[in-house]
Order: C-alpha cells, then structure tokens, then sequence
C-alpha cells in the first residue's frame, strides 16, 4: 500500500510535479493549496508525513508546522523552503518539523527524507500500540493476550465489574475462571484499600461452578 503523503503549496504547478514525481515512486500525495486547507485534511484524513512550503498565502508553512506538531505530533512533518538559511533551519525545527529540504526539490531526496519520515511514524505507532498493550495487561494483572476473545474478556469485565448483581462465570478447567474472578473484584467498586486490621476485607461476589 502506498504510503499517504500530503503536500502543502499555493503553486499549483509545484503541487503537480510533485505529485507525479512521487507517484512514480510508490507514493500517494494528497495536495491542498493553503494551510487552512491542509489543516482539515490532517484532521479528518489518515496521512503518514507531511510536506510544507514555508512561504504561502495566509498562514506560513512555519505556522502550519506548529499547529500539525502540536495537534497530530505522530505524523512528521518536513519543511521546504527557497531560503537555506540558518536562521530558517532553526525556526522549523523550534517548530516541530522533522526536517528541511530547500528548493529547488531533489525528488530523490525528497523520497529518501520521506521514507525515513514515514519509517518514524510506522515506529511511533507501534511504541504508541505496545504501551497500550502493556497498560491493559497491567489492569487486568495476570490475564494475557491481546486476541479477539481475550479482549472480549476485557470489555466484558469493564460492563460488570461495579455491577451489585452475582456474576457467574463459567467454562472449562484450566481456561482462566480464577483470574477473571480476580479481576472483577480488584476492579469493582467492593474492593477498596483495607482499613487497619485482619487482611481480606473487601470480600468478591463472584460465583465459580
């Protein structure tokens, strides 16, 4: 699947060259003329980096750079700019940017520094899963899994575990009963931290066959 860049330029031409240079390098360029345009796209599209100008109508690319950091930091964000200058580097990195290329636009370049930019992304999104695999598998303790039907499990012990109502669970030996058990007590409202004394005094309501 090719990988969703947009590009950001009030030049309609540039928007066209590039969009055909990097179609022909196996990716997909939604184009939008101003940032006022790119911003509606990043909120209501799916891109893997982004592409500005920095000199636009309205909002400069450097503008823009900062508000896409700040509202979608997973994707990156790369910077063109006609002015090489230092003082223009160091603005588009206080920005957020995750790099700079100057015009006139090396295609090849600009395909290297995006298959870097979108590789971040892809990295960024598995960190992003795999701490959310590790938070869910800290707040249901020992039950493991990331399968359909184990979070299936999950979801139903989020429904019922501050529920009044017995709960029955049921299933074959050696499938989990103990630890399901476990985790609806430790999530629902009865088990509260024990007062000074005898250990054991949030007792569960769980019914196992």
């Amino acid at each position: 699947m090719p990988n969703n860049v947009l590009f950001v330029d009030d030049d309609a031409d540039m928007c066209e060259l590039v969009r055909e240079a990097l179609k022909r390098r196996d990716f997909q360029v939604d184009v939008r003329s101003s940032a006022d345009e790119a911003m509606q796209a990043l909120r209501t599209g799916d891109h893997d980096a982004v592409v500005t100008d920095v000199n636009m109508k309205g909002m400069s690319g450097l503008e823009f750079c900062r508000w896409s950091s700040e509202n979608r930091p997973e994707v990156p964000v790369i910077v063109v700019t006609g002015f090489g200058s230092m003082e223009t580097v160091i603005a588009a990195i206080r920005a957020g940017a995750y790099d700079f290329i100057t015009k006139p636009i090396q295609m090849d370049d600009l395909a290297l520094t995006l298959s870097r930019a979108v590789q971040l992304r892809n990295l960024r999104q598995e960190v992003k899963r795999l701490r959310s695999e590790v938070a869910t598998t800290k707040t249901f303790e020992e039950i493991v899994g990331t399968s359909p039907a184990v979070r299936a499990v999950y979801d139903l012990v989020e429904r019922v575990a501050d529920s009044d109502t017995t709960v029955l669970i049921t299933g074959e030996s050696g499938t989990g009963k103990e630890l399901v058990a476990r985790a609806l007590h430790h999530r629902g409202r009865r088990c509260s931290p024990a007062p000074p004394g005898p250990p054991e005094r949030c007792l569960p309501r769980w019914s196992l066959p």
